[in-house]
C-alpha cells in the first residue's frame, strides 16, 4: 500500500521545500560522495526550474573532516569532532558550490546554534537572511555550528535542525534522506519480514518504539530521531517525508508522483509559527500541576493560573521556557512563564488575586503562562490530519 492521491498532493503543492540529507547518504569510506552530491544538486536544481525553492540541511561536515585529514576512526570527543567539522565544513560547502554551480545556481552557507533558534532576536534575523537568499534566488546550505557549539554535538542533530528551519522558513514540507527507505514496522537490517510504512497520521509511543534509535557509522540521529522531526513539523501543519537519498533519482521520483517512503502527514489546524519557535524551545525547568490545571488547560483552553501549581522543579527567570506536567509526570504543555521560580513557588497555590500581596508588589500579573505563550501538547500530538 502507497501513498494516496491526496498524500502525494500534499508533496506536489510544496512550493518551498527542506530537503535534510545524512552523512551516510553524502559520505564514503575515503570522503565525501562528489558523485551523489552532483546528483542530488541537479535533481534540487530542475525543482528550482519548475519553480519551487529549495533549502538544504547538510550533515556531513564532521565525517568530512575526519576523513579529510586521514584519522583512522571517526572522532569521539568533542574537540576531536570541532576540530574535524573545522576541517570537514569547507570541503562540505565546496562540494556543494560546485554541484550547484554546474547547474546554473548559487549557494550560500549558513550556519546555525540553537541559540540562534531560541533567542527571538536571532531567530528573527535568521528568518530575514534566509528569505533574503531566497528572492535573489540562492539556494542556503545549512549546517549547525559544530566547531564552536558543544551542546550541538553532544546532544543535537540535524534532523532537529532541519524540523526547526522548516518553521522558521516557514516551508511546506521537509524532506529527510537517509539510507534507508523509510520507517519500517520493524529494523529491516534484523528482520527480513519487516514492511515499509507508508505514511503515518499519528506519532505513538508504539510507533517511536517501532523507530531504531541507533544511527549509522558517521550519523548522530536515527530513524527515531527523524520521526521526532516528522512530529514536530506535523504540529505546524506541515508534511514530512522520510527515504533514501541512496535511491536514483530519488527527489525527481517523489515530485513525479514515483516516489518512496514514508509520509508523517501534518496536524489539522497546525500551530502559528510564534507558537511552534515556543514548541521548539529548550525547557529550563518543568512545573507539575494538578489535575483540575490539566483539565483548564486540556479542555477548557484556559492559562495557567498560580492556584492549579503544586511543585516546581529547577531554576529559571521570567520569560524562560518550561515544561508543564501532570501529577503522573506526563508531558502537557510548554510555554513561557511571567515569573521567576523562585516567584512561582512563592505564589503556588494561591488565588490570582492575592499575588500582588504574596510578592509585596503592586501590577502583577495574574497568569504563571498566558495561554498565548502556550503550547499545548495535547491539542497537536493527539489529533492528526486525515489526509486518506
Amino acid at each position: 500500500m502507497g501513498w494516496s492521491e491526496s498524500d502525494q498532493r500534499l508533496i506536489d503543492d510544496a512550493r518551498r521545500v527542506v530537503v535534510k540529507i545524512g552523512s551516510n547518504v553524502l559520505t564514503t569510506p575515503v570522503g565525501l560522495d562528489e558523485e551523489r552530491i552532483g546528483h542530488l544538486a541537479a535533481q534540487m536544481a530542475g525543482l528550482i526550474d519548475a519553480g519551487r525553492e529549495i533549502i538544504i540541511v547538510s550533515s556531513g561536515a564532521i565525517a568530512a573532516g575526519f576523513r579529510r585529514l586521514g584519522l583512522a576512526a571517526p572522532p569521539r570527543t568533542i574537540p576531536e569532532k570541532q576540530a574535524a567539522a573545522a576541517a570537514g565544513q569547507a570541503s562540505l560547502i565546496e562540494a556543494w558550490d560546485a554541484a550547484f554551480a554546474a547547474t546554473g545556481h548559487k549557494v550560500a552557507q549558513v550556519l546555525l546554534t540553537s541559540e540562534d533558534l531560541r533567542v527571538r532576536r536571532r531567530y528573527i534575523n535568521a528568518h530575514n537572511t534566509l528569505f533574503t537568499l531566497l528572492e535573489w534566488g540562492v539556494v542556503p546550505v545549512i549546517n549547525e555550528n559544530d566547531t564552536v557549539v558543544v551542546a550541538e554535538i553532544k546532544f543535537g542533530d540535524n534532523d532537529a535542525l532541519a524540523a526547526r528551519v522548516t518553521s522558521l522558513t516557514e516551508a511546506d514540507l521537509l524532506v529527510i534522506l537517509t539510507d534507508i527507505d523509510g520507517l519500517y514496522s520493524a529494523d529491516p537490517r534484523q528482520k527480513s519480514d519487516a514492511e515499509l510504512i507508508p505514511a503515518v497520521d499519528q506519532v505513538t509511543p508504539e510507533l517511536l518504539a517501532v523507530a531504531s534509535a541507533a544511527p549509522g557509522a558517521v550519523g548522530r540521529g536515527g530513524m527515531r530521531s527523524k520521526i521526532g522531526a516528522g512530529a514536530a513539523v506535523a504540529r505546524g501543519g506541515r508534511p514530512t517525508v522520510i527515504t533514501s537519498g541512496l535511491a536514483p533519482r530519488i527527489l525527481t521520483d517523489l515530485f513525479g508522483g514515483r516516489g518512496r517512503g514514508t509520509l508523517l502527514r501534518p496536524v489539522v489546524g497546525g500551530l502559528s509559527l510564534r507558537k511552534q519557535w515556543i514548541d521548539a524551545l529548550d525547557p529550563r525547568g518543568r512545573i507539575v500541576v494538578d489535575d483540575g490545571a490539566v483539565r483548564a488547560l486540556l479542555q477548557n483552553g484556559k492559562s495557567l493560573l498560580p492556584v492549579g501549581i503544586v511543585e516546581v522543579e529547577g531554576q529559571f527567570m521570567a520569560g524562560s521556557p518550561v515544561d508543564v506536567v501532570d501529577p503522573r509526570g506526563r508531558h502537557i504543555a510548554r510555554g513561557l512563564v511571567k515569573y521567576r521560580s523562585g516567584e512561582i513557588r512563592r505564589i503556588m497555590g494561591c488565588r490570582s488575586v492575592d499575588i500582588d500581596a504574596v510578592l509585596g508588589r503592586p501590577g502583577c500579573a495574574d497568569v504563571v503562562i498566558h495561554r498565548d505563550d502556550m503550547v499545548v501538547l495535547d491539542e497537536t500530538l493527539n489529533s492528526a490530519a486525515q489526509t486518506g
